[in-house]
């Protein structure tokens, strides 16, 4: 199969809340970064797939049909083979490692037949460091196989004794160089598998019994977290799938959820849009605090603010701003940016990019998705201490100061600074919102200047950020091009709904940018990002979208939009960052954003459908467990 790749969304994800994995249709893990999400990888084949490392389990023939399916509300992967000598399946999860961060990760993928015999075939061909590491191999006999290089350790252990049939082994095990190869029959009932282990842990067999042990705590731990959920709408087998893609993207040690599991899954198929998506936003984890809230998952709200909260400690006083846009998982902001020159890309896309170059841009915008997280949770309870309160001040403070200067805006363009109407908007929410808070909870405050400075900005927004031309809020200063951004005006309460001036905005929209219920960010052609090549729309601008065409009156269209996105998602209910002009899903995968605008988008719209166009405020009390 060298050279051979899965489209994007031929996947499913597991993990541990510490880190993830991806598995193809085909029962092939091509992408597990190991202890964390931001490590390097192990296994990489989904970004070069000769050298890039890989654990597959199929068939021996190629005469067969597949279906993949989670076991219902958990993170756990069926993939189902179909052949006429038989039908098995290969369940894989990951036991949750919990609270504490640790070097030890398991991978179980537990083998069965259900009807007939079937002949598995099991490569394990890892590779550490991006492909960049050697390894050695160790059989040993009775326990396992240890991969072990400088970069890291992979660990096999067997589980069972082996497999007679009729007195025979049914299986057997090969080295091939880097990797093992291992070969066993099945019948009907029979069950075996393996699994794999990082960190430094020595290899030995696992009874059955320790087997069904670790399947049964994992399966019950997803289904109790899955029922803490208080959504019972009309789309609740989507919004659940979505809340546990989200709750495997979340980093438990603190809290933190990366944007994406995966790094330089292109946006362009054979482009340069390659990026590593393995960080926190502080914009993306911040939106995600109204998604869990909407739906009743307050733990995971509290434990992102507390985490933001930290970033906000640590960087007050700086002179390039109280807040980075991104920081790994840990609260560091190291996130140097390289390219892996040893990796061809996915389907030749390069370059292969790990860290992040945008970490250390301007993105005036995060301030107000800061505040709007930290608001809401304040409205569930979750209030901020006396020493949290005065970090909140001095970086409101800071945003009165410098919300005026040119920025490189919510899309992380490396075109140049401008004056975005978003980054200006969102200064607006970051301000509201902490007025709001202070009057709420009588705490000490510039409120005068925070409301000069609040109103000053919503003056120039609507002087210099409406264009009368083009009959609409534009991109930036001196240009007619539109932004999907500007689709949060409504959601965040800068304009009303009905608006004329909203209105014709969208209307704008929808000629430009909107494609059936597809919805670009902006258009590059029209407005130079500095990079070559075009992408395909955006999934989180079209739930946006549903959002904004439900309250400015058109719940109608907004429902069959919803409907019509839900057809892009993949066969597990997932969705990349982008799809393109055919449908295919493009960028890193499974993205954060796209899952919780989904989530957003269901809430909002069903409290619309039941209620009527406008306001959804009541939605968030609705979410809160016991209300």
């Amino acid at each position: 199969m060298a050279g051979d790749y899965p489209d994007i969304s031929d996947h499913g994800i597991i993990g541990d809340l510490q880190t993830a994995a991806l598995i193809d249709r085909e029962g092939t893990i091509d992408w597990f970064c190991c202890p964390r999400f931001d490590s390097p990888s192990v296994f990489g084949s989904l970004v070069d797939a000769e050298r890039g490392g890989f654990c597959r389990i199929r068939p021996d023939t190629d005469d067969f049909v597949t279906k993949q399916l989670y076991l219902p509300d958990t993170a756990m992967l069926v993939t189902r083979f179909l052949t006429e000598a038989g039908v098995g399946e290969v369940i894989d999860f990951m036991p949750v490692t919990g609270g504490e961060a640790t070097d030890e990760h398991r991978l179980v993928r537990k083998v069965r037949v259900v009807r007939g015999t079937m002949t598995f075939v099991g490569e394990i061909e890892p590779r550490f460091d991006y492909g960049r590491a050697p390894h050695t191999v160790e059989i040993v006999n009775g326990a396992g196989i240890v991969f072990a290089s400088d970069a890291g350790r992979l660990t096999l252990h067997r589980i069972g004794g082996p497999v007679l049939h009729d007195g025979r082994r049914a299986g057997h095990i090969e080295p091939t160089g880097d990797g093992v190869r291992i070969t066993i029959t099945l019948h009907a009932g029979e069950t075996t598998g393996v699994v794999l282990s990082s960190g430094d842990v020595e290899p030995r067999q696992l009874d059955q019994q320790e087997l069904e042990d670790l399947y049964h705590q994992t399966r019950e731990y997803w289904r109790e977290w899955t029922d803490t959920s208080t959504y019972s709408g009309r789309w609740r087998e989507i919004v659940s799938r979505s809340a546990i893609t989200l709750k495997l993207m979340t980093y438990a040690p603190t809290g933190a959820l990366v944007a994406a599991p995966t790094a330089a899954l292109p946006e362009q198929v054979g482009g340069e849009r390659n990026w590593d998506y393995r960080y926190t936003w502080i914009r993306d984890a911040s939106f995600s605090v109204y998604a869990l809230l909407g739906i009743g998952h307050i733990d995971e709200a509290e434990a992102f603010v507390k985490w933001l909260m930290d970033r906000i400690h640590e960087s007050v006083g700086d002179d390039s701003g109280p807040l980075k846009i991104m920081y790994r998982v840990d609260g560091s902001s190291d996130l140097v940016e390289e390219s892996i020159d040893e990796l061809d890309g996915y389907r030749g896309s390069r370059p292969v990019r790990v860290g992040n170059g945008a970490a250390d841009q301007l993105q005036l915008d995060i301030y107000g998705e800061a505040m709007s997280a930290i608001h809401l949770a304040d409205t569930h309870g979750l209030e901020l201490p006396h020493r949290g309160w005065d970090q909140v001040r001095d970086m409101l403070d800071w945003v009165c100061d410098h919300w005026g200067e040119p920025e490189e805006g919510i899309w992380e363009t490396r075109g140049g600074k401008q004056h975005f109407t978003y980054g200006r908007f969102m200064c607006w929410v970051a301000l509201d919102r902490g007025i709001r808070l202070a009057q709420r909870r009588g705490r000490p405050a510039s409120i005068e200047r925070w409301t000069a400075e609040r109103d000053r900005i919503y003056e120039e927004i609507m002087s210099t950020g409406w264009n009368p031309e083009r009959g609409a809020f534009v991109q930036h200063l001196d240009t007619d091009v539109l932004d999907a951004s500007l689709l949060l005006m409504p959601l965040m309460g800068f304009v009303a709904p009905r608006d004329p001036m909203w209105l014709s905005t969208m209307a704008a929209m929808e000629e430009t940018l909107v494609s059936d219920s597809l919805v670009y960010r902006y258009d590059p052609s029209a407005s130079p990002d500095g990079l070559r090549g075009s992408e395909g729309t955006f999934t989180l601008c079209s739930f946006w979208y549903v959002d904004a065409l439900a309250r400015s009156g058109h719940t109608g269209r907004a429902r069959y939009t919803f409907e019509k996105m839900l057809t892009y998602a993949n066969h597990l209910g997932l969705f990349s960052e982008e799809i393109g002009l055919t449908g295919e899903q493009l960028g890193n995968f499974p993205q954060a954003f796209s899952h919780l605008a989904l989530i957003n988008a269901a809430v909002n719209l069903d409290y619309q459908l039941d209620h009527g166009a406008g306001d959804v405020e009541p939605v968030l009390w609705r979410g809160r467990r016991g209300g």
